[in-house]
């Protein structure tokens, strides 16, 4: 039996004797503690700031200088046709010419344009930056939403019938966002088009089946089911009946409820936009209204090897329109306060374009400097941290690892860096990893955490 186990109706581990003795001689000796990352710095606030997270991944890698790090005076190479950035509603910050509607809406976001971890490998990057961990060991680490859906989500008093931890509509494919933590934090991927009414999701809605012969199917079911009219009282049968009502609850009640677009005024979702990405973001945002602490969006198409532009030109307005009207609505309902919005990729794209054939105008990889954006929860808007040189390529001031957001974004949940996971192994392992893990931080990001 392995030393380590792990109690989930009290959300601690249980140690043997023998665990309890090596951990001590290590506490005692200053190794565990000392090479960790400083869990002083990542202390968690008393109170949480955020109660949920909606993550907007960039599928793919965007380009950093065509959206949120635009850099008109580095020349046509560098910019291509969008050399003209436009102000926002906050002086002094410039984005890409493409974002109108996100212009308007500076004051809620702020921009990091100095985040870094030099990895250019899609599974690798996307790896680090959903777990802050280096890739290749010999153990997989669950992603921020797996661990959200650890410390926030049924053993901690979540109640609700739609899974704590939910993605739209794909799951991306790149790793295994649970990790070691297992299937049962794995997230609830939707499957579908919420575009398309009505929206298909996987085990929720069934294509072609009527809410109507839904109940008549459960009608008759029950109808046939002699053993359960016969011993109403057995205790078995009494746990599956419970078990039916929550399904059917999911089917045709609540659950159901939060994927009905048809609820939501025609204007709303004209704002959000038509396209899947658009009204993903109005899902996001009725899943958070109810209480679903972790929301991914997975926003697919960013890997712009070749036609960058093209790309840009065609994608943008989607991004620029779903994102802006998911802040302005989450703002006009008071969930901006506790929601926390964040928007990046596994990496930035080569701020050099590649003009010549087969790429006609394509971007590269680009782990080196990218952007990411945070919103809501406790994070101030309205700023920019870092910066990256003249032409995009090199971080110039203040740079920001993969842990250092991750680490406050668990600061405003209310999850403490010291909290441990349940390792599989027995090993004594924390929700950060530590400096002995080749872990690069710089810090927490109180430039905009609000005190």
């Amino acid at each position: 039996m392995s030393a380590f186990h792990f109690d989930f109706e009290k959300q601690r581990p249980r140690l043997s004797r023998r665990e309890a003795i090596r951990r001590a001689m290590f506490a005692a000796s200053g190794l565990v503690l000392a090479n960790h990352l400083s869990f002083k710095a990542f202390a968690a606030p008393s109170t949480p700031r955020a109660k949920a997270v909606i993550q907007i991944w960039m599928w793919g890698g965007p380009s950093h200088l065509d959206i949120f790090d635009p850099k008109p005076d580095a020349g046509y190479d560098y910019c291509g046709p969008l050399k003209t950035p436009i102000e926002t509603n906050v002086a002094g910050i410039r984005i890409g010419e493409l974002l109108p509607s996100l212009a308007k809406q500076a004051d809620k976001y702020s921009i990091i344009r100095s985040m870094t971890h030099g990895n250019n490998g899609h599974e690798t990057a996307s790896y680090l930056v959903q777990t802050g961990r280096q890739p290749g060991g010999r153990q997989v680490f669950p992603s921020v939403g797996a661990v959200v859906s650890l410390m926030k989500g049924y053993d901690a008093g979540y109640k609700g019938l739609v899974p704590p931890y939910v993605v739209l509509t794909e799951p991306q494919g790149r790793f295994d966002e649970a990790g070691f933590l297992g299937s049962r934090f794995k997230p609830f991927a939707t499957g579908g088009n919420p575009a398309q009414l009505p929206f298909a999701v996987e085990g929720v809605v069934a294509p072609g089946v009527t809410e109507q012969r839904q109940k008549s199917r459960r009608e008759l079911m029950h109808h046939l089911d002699m053993l359960a009219q016969t011993l109403p009282d057995d205790p078995q049968i009494a746990a599956a009946t419970q078990a039916e009502n929550m399904a059917y609850d999911m089917i045709l009640g609540d659950g159901a409820k939060v994927f009905d677009l048809a609820q939501e005024k025609q204007e709303l979702r004209d704002r959000y936009g038509k396209s899947k990405f658009g009204q993903s973001c109005l899902v996001a945002r009725r899943l958070v209204e109810r209480g679903i602490p972790y929301v991914t969006i997975n926003y697919a198409g960013w890997d712009t090897h070749k036609g960058n532009f093209q790309t840009m030109q065609r994608q943008l307005p989607d991004l620029d329109k779903g994102f802006a009207t998911l802040l302005q609505d989450l703002g006009e309902r008071g969930l901006l306060d506790s929601t926390i919005v964040w928007w990046g990729g596994e990496f930035g794209r080569t701020p050099k374009v590649m003009w010549e054939a087969p790429w006609n105008g394509g971007r590269g990889h680009y782990g080196k400097v990218f952007s990411a954006v945070l919103a809501g929860g406790g994070f101030k808007g309205g700023q920019v941290i870092g910066a990256s040189d003249a032409r995009g390529e090199e971080v110039k001031e203040r740079p920001v690892y993969p842990v250092d957001l991750i680490g406050s974004i668990y600061a405003q949940m209310g999850i403490e860096a010291t909290a441990k996971l349940p390792n599989p192994q027995g090993l004594p392992t924390f929700v950060l990893p530590g400096a002995e893990d080749g872990i690069k931080s710089a810090g927490l990001l109180k430039e905009i955490m609000s005190a």
